[in-house]
């Protein structure tokens, strides 16, 4: 048994709704309904009872719930004891960070932060949101950057910062490469590269909804993960794609970058960056790293 199996099992008995208790948890439904069976199998018992439109705990589901409260709640105090405690010698400040971040944003604050603060090391993981989250309430991260989800939990801080912008990449040679803002409707025809929506909920929704806002469809050619593969999927000349500002920076060869118009758009939510950390907590490094942040905060945008 593990507490993050605990924590699954707590989520979905608080909505009765894998969905949403994915959601709450920031990871995908089919990993929730794994970790919950993996639970239900180390006690020898059914917890939750599931058909296809309803969601309940069983007997013993119900018996075993304020305990189950208990270990959460007896290890969430562990966690903090654990950071408190952490020596003052020490000086070492873990930061979880999207692609986005670590490529655009980071850095120039981690330049900013070694000038003001030389005695404190930073060590950064970059990772997807869906991945940072889970790492910060355990007590492996210390403070993360990452795109605000829709359903946020309630144990962690958001401090909003701003969106990026969005570019069309595209081959050099492309018709389109010469303008200096397009228009989604111009895109409607082309063949677009779009990141898988389970693993990049944020930047597949980004394209998708631009389509749909304008009451228009997307022409998905192909379907990759990582930003470098799709821009090198776009050098190949397979397709165009809608990707965040700081994607210029790969500079893969015979790839231009065209900024898209988003003047009224909701999707620029989308690229909304936030900074997070567990409520509560007191952590003199982190504190130094957001004051950083907050002084520094219009130029390191304008590097983003």
């Amino acid at each position: 048994m593990e507490l993050l199996q605990l924590r699954c099992y707590l989520a979905v008995a608080e909505t009765l709704h894998f969905g949403k208790a994915a959601q709450q948890l920031d990871m995908l439904p089919a990993s929730l309904s794994r970790h919950i069976k993996l639970l239900e199998d180390s006690l020898g018992t059914a917890l939750i009872a599931r058909t296809t439109r309803h969601v309940s705990l069983t007997a013993a589901g119900l018996m075993l719930l304020e305990d189950a409260k208990n270990l959460i709640d007896r290890s969430d105090a562990f966690e903090e004891k654990a950071r408190l405690s952490r020596s003052s010698d020490a000086q070492v400040l873990r930061v979880g960070a999207i692609d986005s971040v670590a490529a655009g944003m980071m850095p120039e604050l981690l330049h900013y932060f070694g000038l003001e603060h030389p005695d404190i090391e930073i060590t950064l993981m970059e990772q997807k949101t869906i991945r940072l989250l889970p790492r910060l309430l355990s007590g492996r991260l210390d403070v993360a950057f990452v795109r605000p989800p829709e359903t946020r939990n309630s144990r962690l801080v958001f401090r909003p910062l701003f969106s990026e912008t969005a570019v069309v990449a595209m081959p050099s040679d492309h018709p389109l490469a010469k303008r200096d803002m397009l228009q989604i409707g111009e895109l409607v025809d082309q063949p677009l590269i779009v990141p898988d929506r389970r693993s990049r909920p944020h930047s597949h929704d980004l394209t998708i909804k631009l389509f749909l806002e304008a009451g228009l469809s997307a022409r998905v050619a192909q379907v990759a993960e990582e930003k470098q593969t799709i821009v090198n999927i776009v050098s190949a000349g397979l397709g165009l794609a809608i990707v965040p500002r700081w994607t210029m920076r790969l500079q893969v060869q015979g790839v231009t970058f065209v900024p898209i118009d988003l003047s009224g758009s909701s999707v620029r939510d989308k690229l909304a960056l936030a900074v997070t950390w567990v409520r509560g907590t007191n952590d003199p490094l982190r504190e130094a790293l957001l004051d950083t942040l907050s002084r520094h905060q219009k130029q390191i945008a304008a590097s983003a």
